[in-house]
């Protein structure tokens, strides 16, 4: 089965010693199972893809148009996150079955891309969001030494540029971390261990993205 990703959770971290006693600090991800909740292709859609379900709820929870969505599957209950994957060949899926990590080749050294919201920090000034640097802490400067000085907007055009990096919302925002090793994989709890760390909290949702073993 060739599929590009699956749906996961993110555990918490640890730390692993290798043959020469090295410690490795390193993420615990459970990847699936996830459900087939829709197969896409490209004669009825425009393009092949699998829409999977990930973390079941009881289908009181959903939506009316979900819960026809879910029973349309033939499952019997819902899921807090869906995505889809695109496939080469969708007739290897099948509405209502699940897919479990035993159904993915995945072995130690292996790479993957993972994808997960950062944690939300609120409000944060320019220096901590966009490690501007402080101002003068003597020489008349007054209550604004974290302050980000001038926004660069003078007669011309007479008003702050878009995109002008200014304090504001810091965190919350959906983070790729790319080519993390793979150290274990243990198929029968659906968990894998990366080595680094991965954005989100404990128990926040991922998406794991397989990418072929690099020599």
């Amino acid at each position: 089965m060739k599929l590009e990703g699956l749906i996961g959770k993110k555990l918490g971290m640890t730390k692993i010693f290798d043959e020469e006693g090295n410690a490795i600090p390193v993420t615990v991800l459970q990847v699936g199972p996830c459900a087939v909740v829709q197969v896409k292709t490209f004669q009825k859609d425009g393009y092949n893809a699998v829409q999977l379900g990930f973390d079941s709820k009881k289908l009181t929870k959903c939506s009316f148009p979900m819960i026809g969505h879910f029973l349309k599957a033939g499952l019997e209950t819902g899921f807090y996150i869906l995505r889809e994957f695109k496939v080469e060949d969708p007739s290897e899926f099948k509405e209502g079955q699940y897919i479990t990590l035993s159904d993915i080749v995945l072995e130690k050294g292996s790479k993957v891309d993972v994808t997960g919201t950062s944690k939300g920090r609120g409000f944060t000034g320019g220096i901590k969001r966009w490690n501007f640097s402080r101002q003068p802490m003597s020489h008349g400067a007054k209550q604004v030494h974290r302050k980000k000085g001038s926004s660069g907007a003078t007669t011309f055009p007479g008003r702050v540029i878009k995109g002008k990096k200014m304090p504001g919302h810091y965190g919350n925002e959906t983070v790729t971390i790319k080519n993390l090793t793979v150290i274990d994989v243990i198929p029968d709890k659906n968990l894998i261990l990366v080595k680094g760390g991965v954005p989100g909290w404990v128990n926040g949702y991922v998406i794991i993205y397989f990418k072929e073993k690099r020599s």
